[in-house]
């Protein structure tokens, strides 16, 4: 009989177990839907919104600043991920000409101290951020796909300072994508040449016109993005107009 009980009660466990799983992942599914915004996945459309606004193109850096330098981190495994995000190999990054232009005149002004710009990202495709909200379904750390990104309308720039002489990262207190309160720039509990080198990249930034985000130190956004349409255009289709 004890035998008997004992199975009823491990029978009843597994029962509880597997509808407890069920139940989460019903809820997991539940929280991560998302109401679709309006998104530009035909080249042919995103030819004619430039047409009928040239500040829409969409840019190559390097075609604009041949000396700023690229760390494509989504192109690597080498970011908060752990995974490839773009295609492996990727070798250009975009935005928007307005965004663009006045990142030249950054990376101008940093070139006379001898420093300049390192890109971790810029243009990120709608598809991309659809994929980070499945698998970090958390709005601290990633963009609700259903409002879109920065990233995704070209006017958002992940990046940091280097020096010119040497081509090292200039201190930044934390790495690139370090969600914790030490990546924010109200954190002042660092050393002071780290504290400069994030107001001097701050002050550079906002006097090219871009808006610094709060809890990133890398991150910064050319303003008015609601006028650029968030884009699904993969890298292989804007390489085409460089």
């Amino acid at each position: 009989m004890l035998n008997n009980i004992i199975n009823r009660f491990r029978l009843r466990q597994s029962s509880l177990l597997f509808f407890s799983t069920v139940l989460s992942l019903l809820i997991s599914a539940q929280d991560s839907s998302y109401k679709r915004p309006a998104v530009t996945d035909k080249w042919d459309v995103y030819k004619q919104q430039v047409k009928a606004n040239p500040d829409k193109r969409m840019v190559e850096l390097k075609t604009l600043i041949p000396s700023i330098v690229y760390d494509l981190r989504y192109a690597t495994v080498n970011n908060f991920m752990k995974r490839l995000m773009y295609p492996a190999g990727t070798k250009h990054t975009y935005m928007r000409s307005p965004a663009a232009k006045a990142l030249q005149q950054v990376q101008a002004e940093l070139a006379a101290r001898g420093l300049g710009l390192k890109i971790y990202d810029a243009y990120r495709p709608y598809a991309v951020t659809v994929k980070f909200w499945e698998l970090v379904h958390d709005e601290r750390y990633v963009a609700n796909p259903a409002n879109g990104s920065g990233h995704n309308r070209g006017t958002s720039v992940d990046l940091t300072l280097i020096s010119l002489s040497t081509g090292r990262e200039l201190k930044m207190g934390t790495g690139f994508d370090n969600f914790t309160d030490t990546a924010h720039h109200s954190f002042t509990r660092l050393p002071e040449d780290v504290l400069e080198n994030r107001k001097l990249l701050r002050s550079v930034m906002e006097k090219a016109g871009f808006k610094a985000l709060e809890t990133e130190w890398w991150h910064y956004s050319w303003p008015g993005s609601s006028q650029f349409e968030i884009l699904d255009i993969d890298f292989k289709k804007l390489k085409k107009d460089l």
